[in-house]
């Protein structure tokens, strides 16, 4: 059922091979239901490979190639999981431009499970409470973060959960982050809500 929170926002999902199913298409269905236009976005066109933890899944259609997408199209990010779907991103020195330019910008990320890694090669991690699946726990620590094991935690505008148990919350977080929009100072720029910077359990 629509609620129309987030209409008029645009928002990008950057994915590629051996993303957590569920972990994008999920948050997809929210976005949607609260009136986003979203877009997957990948470093490769047609179809990107989805998986159920370790076996293959779906195959979900990319909507905009990363070579022709750009952070100042849209309002939000979102980072879904997999271990395989970060890890190459991490590569692709074209995605983390375009994470750290939504970082920059101080526009609301969510990410999940291990969605979180490509955020420390994009310097988004520094000074945040986040959560993150337990074994980005030190990757995250290193980088500044102060990790905590919850269900999610919103920062300033960046959203984070652990797993795809978790994406009830992390989906009804996502969405209220997007429509106070972007953020500055962990305020948040408009809409409803204080946008101040705190944890959620």
């Amino acid at each position: 059922m629509a609620d129309g929170r987030l209409q008029g926002r645009k928002v990008a999902v950057l994915a590629t091979d051996g993303f957590e199913q569920v972990e994008l298409t999920k948050p997809v269905e929210a976005l949607k239901a609260a009136g986003a236009e979203v877009h997957v976005v990948s470093p490769k066109g047609g179809q990107i490979q989805g998986y159920n933890h370790h076996d293959k899944g779906d195959e979900v259609p990319v909507d905009r190639e990363l070579a022709q997408a750009s952070a100042q199209d849209y309002d939000g990010l979102v980072l879904p999981g997999g271990v395989i779907n970060p890890d190459q991103l991490r590569l692709e020195e074209a995605a983390i431009d375009f994470i750290r330019d939504f970082v920059r910008a101080e526009k609301p990320i969510a990410a999940i499970c291990h969605g979180p890694w490509t955020l420390i090669d994009a310097d988004g991690v520094d000074g945040k409470k986040m959560t993150s699946w337990p074994s980005l726990k030190n990757d995250l620590r290193n980088a500044g973060a102060e990790w905590v094991d919850q269900e999610v935690v919103v920062d300033g505008g960046l959203v984070t959960s652990r797993n795809p148990d978790d994406l009830p919350a992390f989906c009804a977080k996502m969405v209220e982050e997007f429509a106070e929009g972007r953020h500055h100072d962990g305020r948040a720029e408009a809409g409803a809500g204080t946008g101040e910077t705190r944890s959620t359990v």
